[in-house]
């Protein structure tokens, strides 16, 4: 009798690539974020990608990143995690796990802490020194809130659609 298979995928890479595979469905031609919440026995409750709300039609509403606010993405985008946690009907996610390809803002530290997700794991962090993420670190320290960059492995998985 043979062993087992010794090239499978950790569960870090496994939640860390469907959470990059979510966001390969945003539309927004700058930020592709996807989010995966996962329970604490490793079986995803959710996921989401950042994107306009129900509704609110990708042709009808502004990509641009700069102009009049009205005129941008930024007060009608919402952001990944905030779509995974809305998106998830089946009751608590009270000692869940969030990945994440960036790390969440202010507002989405809000929801993550509000309904009780207890780790981040996070891609990148390209905007660590902006308000926002600063916040966002100091909100999730002050509530017990664990967050850690995601090791990346350098192992290329390819497959075919």
């Amino acid at each position: 009798m043979s062993g087992k298979r010794a090239d499978y995928i950790s569960w870090d890479e496994y939640f860390m690539g469907v959470a990059i595979l979510s966001g390969m469905r945003s539309k927004d031609p700058n930020s592709q974020v996807g989010c995966c919440i996962v329970s604490q026995d490793n079986k995803i409750l959710s996921m989401g990608y950042n994107g306009f709300p129900k509704g609110c039609s990708d042709d009808d509403f502004p990509w641009a990143r700069e102009g009049e606010p009205l005129d941008t993405k930024y007060l009608y985008v919402a952001h990944s995690e905030l779509n995974a946690i809305l998106n998830y009907s089946g009751g608590s996610l009270a000692g869940a796990k969030l990945y994440v390809s960036l790390f969440p803002c202010n507002e989405c530290a809000k929801a993550i802490i509000q309904c009780g997700i207890k780790e981040v794991i996070y891609d990148s962090d390209k905007y660590a020194d902006t308000p926002a993420t600063i916040a966002s670190k100091k909100m999730m320290e002050a509530a017990g809130v664990n967050y850690r960059q995601y090791r990346r492995t350098g192992r290329e998985i390819k497959f075919t659609i």
